[in-house]
């Protein structure tokens, strides 16, 4: 899928001492980290997200529990559960994403490729539809 790729990161298990896994920026995954924070306690049946950026690349990792989120274009769409703490979802520009059935105790990490700025997101699925279109009609080229 356009923006959108799977990712297993290293584990490294010790019976004495449990499990470990390392995270590095531009290593690791694409991007290097401006911000990161982590949803958790959401409540049964809720769903987050509905939204796209513009310019901002994300490393979504469910370290405890699991999730579904829901990814996509006007051109194509995928559901990808995350429930490994070795796992993760990439997500770049131009992807409109929903997150749901959190279990209980669930809590997603999120990598940010840039500081919060609320002029990156388009909110309104609508109008995301028309500006990823164009978007998507350029790269083609």
């Amino acid at each position: 899928m356009f923006n959108v790729s799977h990712y297993k990161f290293g584990r490294f298990f010790d019976a004495t001492y449990g499990s470990l896994t390392a995270l590095e920026a531009e290593q690791s995954f694409p991007f290097g980290v401006k911000r990161v924070y982590y949803i958790y306690e959401v409540p049964d049946g809720t769903r987050r997200g509905f939204h796209s950026h513009k310019d901002l690349h994300q490393m979504l990792i469910c370290v405890h529990g699991s999730v579904k989120i829901l990814t996509k274009t006007p051109y194509e769409e995928e559901i990808t559960e995350l429930s490994s703490p070795d796992k993760g979802l990439y997500i770049g520009p131009m992807v409109w994403r929903e997150m749901y059935d959190f279990t209980p105790g669930s809590v997603l990490l999120v990598l940010a490729s840039e500081h919060y700025n609320v002029n990156d997101y388009i909110r309104d699925y609508k109008e995301y539809e028309k500006i990823a279109t164009d978007f998507l009609k350029s790269e083609v080229k």
